[in-house]
């Protein structure tokens, strides 16, 4: 079941922003009062059967670009290249705000762009409060909750370019989702399992121990001389198993069906559909 979470807190008398980057700053924006909603409407006529709506990406329109963090995992780093590209600092690129899709949104290919399409389930941080020079120690502390993130990426505008952002940033090429789990659900989002399947074959199956860098020294990392606020989402990489890594390569197609599930998470699901 949904709570419209709006329509609860004015109940109330208590409204909450449209907008849940908003809302993550909002000062009654917390799980104590969420919880509280959901206890005191659990039997009202405001809840929703989760089969009767459309999910949206939980940020559909982040206010800064997706940070991004490159070969994560040694596997997938090697599968790339070789051994010899595990990197030894942190790589960082970014993806445009108008690559955010959503759960069960259909992806356009660009057949008229790339012939090398690719997917890289990845899970998602969401930050929750603002922050700089955020020491490991105290990162968690910032992070609002997780959610599933399919960073699908053109490999040959990527190769042409000499860069990651061109081949990263088509339209709709960041389905995010299905929700955002509330960091209070997991103990340590370094030790979940995260699968990838296309069409219902397993491609990535590993787990976020092999971190090369866990999400701690991520935002430690990112924090150094540079604002985190609340509402910014960073992709923690992605394990072996890519389309790329293939010999030969199995890129997408249209009509290709997409499920990643991160253990906590849940699971975010797309088809790739063709366009003209």
């Amino acid at each position: 079941m949904v709570l419209p979470l709006q329509e609860a807190a004015q109940n109330k008398g208590v409204p909450l922003p449209e907008d849940l980057v908003d809302a993550i700053g909002h000062e009654k924006w917390s799980d104590t009062f969420i919880q509280e909603l959901i206890s005191d409407e659990s039997e009202s006529t405001l809840l929703i059967a989760l089969e009767d709506i459309q999910l949206k990406a939980p940020i559909p329109r982040p206010k800064k670009n997706v940070f991004c963090v490159g070969k994560n995992y040694a596997e997938h780093a090697i599968e790339m290249g070789s051994s010899a590209d595990i990197p030894k600092e942190m790589i960082v690129f970014t993806k445009s705000p108008t690559t955010v899709a959503a759960p069960d949104e259909e992806i356009p290919h660009y057949q008229q762009l790339t012939e090398m399409l690719d997917y890289e389930g990845e899970v998602g941080v969401i930050i929750g409060k603002k922050g700089k020079e955020i020491e490991e120690a105290e990162a968690l502390d910032y992070v609002f909750g997780y959610t599933i993130i399919n960073d699908i990426t053109a490999r040959d505008i990527q190769s042409k370019h000499k860069q990651y952002f061109l081949g990263k940033s088509l339209d709709q090429s960041c389905p995010i989702g299905p929700w955002i789990v509330g960091k209070e659900e997991l103990t340590n989002p370094n030790d979940l399992r995260i699968t990838t399947k296309v069409n219902g074959e397993v491609r990535q199956d590993s787990h976020t121990s092999k971190f090369i860098f866990p999400i701690e020294k991520i935002i430690h990392i990112l924090s150094k001389g540079m604002t985190l606020e609340p509402g910014d989402i960073i992709a923690t990489g992605t394990p072996a198993g890519v389309g790329n890594g293939f010999k030969p390569p199995r890129f997408l197609k249209p009509g290709d069906h997409i499920e990643i599930t991160v253990e906590g998470v849940g699971q975010l699901s797309n088809t790739i559909m063709s366009i003209n």
